[in-house]
């Protein structure tokens, strides 16, 4: 591979990308051939992985292979999930494997190879603050270099014209366990740590899996075959209605084109928050596929009319919980329809409780002046992903997954970032490097004609090489 020139140390990027996830992964592949674009990405961690807790063996991506980080845009893209397999000399293997859902940890080695061979990615070093500076017109992006311990070892500061935050979500722990994670005794533990003490909780006489979406019913599964038959001690509870399977028809699935993203992000504010919470089971139910090996692991269980020793409570919030002489945990619980309380004591617990959006007041504290807000203090976020700034910026901040408020369900889905990335390329050079479909679902959202083709916007200013260095 070719370098260009190295760049003016005084001139500002025109793109500092703060976390490498998925969705800055899929934006620095989409950029790496725009020689125009000079973009630099920090991530904290010292090497790219995807939720690691979570790569239970034979678990698997609920979205096909083809929402990698490009195909959706680039199809020709040397980062490909496909390219990936023919690098790996996979391809024959994989088409006659005929698997359109591929498995977690193969996901995760595809993006780990990705990392690995893009230029302009900086991990271990923590982005600490963002600001303005209305004298130079540019954003001052301040770090810290980490060490190999995690400890501080450099300073620095990156000038830059825009900058897209890509800092994802961090587990969610409900205010009444919160208490008891980590604290000594009986294991407390976020199904995001789940493989690093699996060993610890399988040894527990009685664990409880909380949480009824798909992470749950991996755990729990996970925990069913590997318990004796018999003394299973299982419990999973959850606070929805019913082990619901997710919405997964064809045209349900065009609940995450460009097209209903579009037409979501049009919507009133009070609309749009209605619909995201009834919308749960489009993305927080389970794949049909984990509840029927869940029913065929139980119904293998009770071959003489037994039956295993698992309980399987929906309907079910955890009011209050506390520790038993350090050895077992008590959960008081709430039947949400029948309105009846019970206690369960356990010797584990698993908090499939899912995830939320990191906030973004620490990086942008210096920003907030600058930031215009929603009705309920959320930040606003334009049709392009951009944060929307008072005029007197003329920079861009852009946003990946941390718009559902704005942009609905898709925003989380690895379906869409590729195309998200690619919109937000367009918006950056001021012209279309990537084409973008104008419809994309069979599904007409509204009464009104759609709006098309995301608008493109004015150029964003002089762009320099793309090249090494921080």
């Amino acid at each position: 591979m070719t370098h260009p020139p190295r760049r003016d140390p005084v001139s500002p990027r025109d793109l500092v990308g703060i976390g490498i996830g998925p969705c800055n992964l899929s934006l620095a592949a989409l950029a790496q051939p725009l020689a125009e674009l000079d973009a630099v990405f920090y991530e904290q961690r010292p090497g790219f992985d995807w939720h690691p807790g979570l790569l239970i063996d034979g678990a698997t991506v609920q979205v096909p292979f083809l929402a990698d980080l490009v195909t959706l845009a680039d199809p020709t893209s040397p980062w490909s999930f496909l390219n990936y397999l023919r690098s790996r000399e996979r391809l024959f293997p994989f088409y006659f494997a005929e698997r359109f859902h591929i498995q977690r940890a193969e996901y995760d080695a595809y993006c780990r190879w990705v990392a690995q061979q893009l230029p302009g990615l900086h991990f271990r070093h923590q982005v600490d603050a963002v600001r303005w500076n209305p004298e130079r017109d540019v954003f001052e992006v301040d770090h810290t270099q980490l060490d190999a311990d995690g400890e501080a070892e450099a300073l620095g500061r990156t000038h830059t014209r825009n900058v897209v935050l890509g800092i994802g979500t961090a587990p969610y722990v409900p205010d009444p366990l919160r208490p008891l994670v980590d604290a000594p005794g009986a294991p407390v533990l976020h199904a995001a740590d789940y493989l690093d003490h699996r060993d610890t909780v399988l040894a527990a006489g009685h664990v409880t899996v909380v949480g009824s979406g798909q992470s749950g019913a991996e755990v729990f599964l996970d925990l069913l075959r590997h318990r004796p038959a018999g003394r299973e001690g299982l419990h999973w509870i959850g606070r929805t209605e019913a082990f619901a399977p997710m919405e997964y028809s064809k045209l349900g699935l065009e609940h995450f084109t460009p097209d209903y993203t579009r037409y979501f992000h049009a919507l009133a504010e009070p609309v749009r928050d209605r619909l995201v919470a009834a919308q749960w089971q489009l993305h927080k139910g389970i794949d049909a596929g984990t509840l029927a090996a869940i029913h065929d692991e139980l119904y293998r269980r009770c071959p003489d009319g037994g039956w295993p020793d698992a309980v399987l409570t929906p309907g079910v919030r955890v009011r209050t919980a506390g520790r038993i002489a350090t050895t077992q945990v008590e959960l008081h619980l709430e039947h949400l329809q029948q309105g009846s309380r019970s206690r369960l004591t356990t010797d584990a617990v698993v908090l499939a409780t899912g995830y939320r959006e990191r906030p973004l007041g620490r990086i942008l504290a210096g920003l907030d002046p600058y930031i215009r807000r929603d009705g309920s203090g959320r930040p606003r976020i334009d049709e392009r992903f951009r944060l929307v700034l008072d005029p007197s910026v003329t920079g861009s901040v852009h946003v990946q997954n941390a718009e559902l408020h704005t942009h609905g369900v898709g925003a989380p889905d690895l379906g869409l970032a590729a195309w998200r990335s690619a919109t937000i390329l367009n918006s950056l050079t001021g012209k279309e490097v990537y084409p973008l479909a104008a419809r994309t679902a069979f599904t007409s959202f509204g009464l009104r004609e759609p709006a098309g083709r995301v608008p493109q916007s004015r150029p964003a200013g002089r762009l320099t090489p793309l090249v090494e260095g921080r």
